[in-house]
């Protein structure tokens, strides 16, 4: 692999990643205080861009344990899992156990009554099912208002931070993507680790005509034609020579 090579697939992630109320948007922060309170910590945080300070409480979720019957073709098995005491379960969430993955597809509260929706505490038992599939976590925001769902995509299928995408017949722009690790503003993730996708709806750009060649290859440098993996590269325009027709004759000396 050359050095050009290994900085193109390098995927730059950005630490500190935060809301910030005052930018309306995920955006990197520098810690100015740090203290440890029990088994999380309280931050004191500046905006990176627009320099607003905010306090930041992380307090680590208390675990439990839910049992499980997982099954793969004709084969079921009954074991326990570890979840977030505040974490919620819904009818085809995919997970990851023993290095496969699992889609829910059936939960009994305690109560004994089956549910769509369901906190762990509040779990008898679940069942799921081995799948291929992976249900990524999406938070669109649009102006002041964001909403959150989810889409099943293949498993591998990956994601580029800062990029568009169509997402319920519409474009928008990849703002930020939530791994276990952090969040990337500009890196490529695959969709089994991802936590949660935050979408943008991308700024609405007049419609650009370019008037000659050399506008139009640096407009698809810049994207404002869209994207171009294999752009044709634009007729040049040669120039005829014209003789006039009433061009004067050199005159022979006389003898």
């Amino acid at each position: 692999m050359t050095a050009t090579d290994a900085t193109e697939d390098f995927d730059e992630v950005v630490e500190n990643v935060t809301f910030c109320s005052e930018c309306n948007e995920y955006a990197e922060h520098e810690i100015l205080k740090e203290r440890p309170i029990g088994n999380g910590r309280d931050l004191l945080l500046k905006c990176s861009t627009c320099a607003a300070i905010a306090n930041l409480h992380i307090r680590e979720p208390k675990s439990i344990t839910v049992p499980f019957i997982l099954t793969d073709g004709p084969h079921s098995r009954r074991t326990e899992i570890e979840l977030d005491d505040d974490e919620e379960l819904k009818l085809g969430d995919v997970f990851e156990e023993d290095e496969m993955l699992w889609s829910i597809n059936q939960m009994i509260d305690n109560s004994g009554h089956k549910q769509t929706t369901l906190l762990s505490p509040d779990a008898g038992v679940i069942s799921a099912l081995r799948t291929d599939m992976v249900r990524v976590k999406i938070t669109a925001t649009r102006g002041e208002y964001s909403d959150s769902s989810s889409m099943l995509v293949d498993y591998g299928t990956k994601f580029t931070a800062d990029t568009k995408i169509d997402y319920q017949g519409e474009v928008w722009r990849i703002r930020a993507i939530h791994t276990g690790a952090g969040r990337t503003l500009r890196g490529t993730v695959e969709a089994q680790d991802i936590k949660r996708i935050y979408l943008h709806e991308p700024p609405n750009l007049e419609h650009f005509e370019p008037r000659t060649p050399r506008e139009r290859r640096q407009a698809w440098k810049e994207g404002r034609l869209g994207y171009n993996p294999n752009p044709e590269p634009p007729k040049e325009v040669t120039k005829k020579r014209v003789t006039p027709s009433n061009k004067r004759k050199k005159k022979r000396p006389r003898k």
